[in-house]
């Protein structure tokens, strides 16, 4: 896979890099608190979002929600949409979460720490050995809010 740490949504919990999968900010939802954490407006998130697309691949999507790619969500989540850009367009998957990485570094850098930061948190909070943690999550898809109740169930059988 390109993108092997890739974070869940930021809507089901995954963290600043995942603004890369989401919508324009339209609505209240948890994009709100990713562009706050990752020091970013709503303004300054759609121009950089529009400016990449103007660059890359991501800004084809006739046909998609937001009539662009960059706007699209992980391939993990079904989508025909997206599905049918990306087969009109001749992308696949890998080309895609490239462009998609690429895109959350822009937006937010390139810090590996958020992987390690969610690590640490299943580990202070379950009270388990990282490596377990990070294993849980890795599992979970890098999806925090499923790790943690992976973890929990994990301790109500116990």
């Amino acid at each position: 896979m390109v993108w092997e740490d890739a974070p869940s949504h930021v809507c089901r919990g995954g963290d600043k890099r995942a603004l890369a999968f989401c919508c324009p900010p339209v609505k209240p939802c948890p994009i709100l608190y990713a562009l706050e954490d990752a020091k970013i407006t709503p303004q300054e998130y759609v121009e950089i979002k529009e400016k990449f697309g103007e660059k890359t691949r991501l800004g084809q999507g006739e046909g998609t929600c937001f009539g662009s790619l960059v706007w699209c969500c992980k391939p993990s989540k079904p989508c025909p949409l997206r599905d049918m850009v990306m087969r009109r367009i001749d992308m696949d998957a890998d080309e895609y979460m490239k462009l998609k990485k690429e895109l959350s570094e822009e937006l937010v850098g390139s810090e590996g720490s958020t992987l390690q930061e969610s690590v640490k948190a299943l580990s202070e909070t379950f009270n388990i050995p990282e490596d377990e943690a990070q294993k849980v999550l890795k599992e979970c898809g890098n999806d925090v809010k499923t790790a943690a109740k992976v973890l929990r169930m994990k301790n109500l059988e116990q």
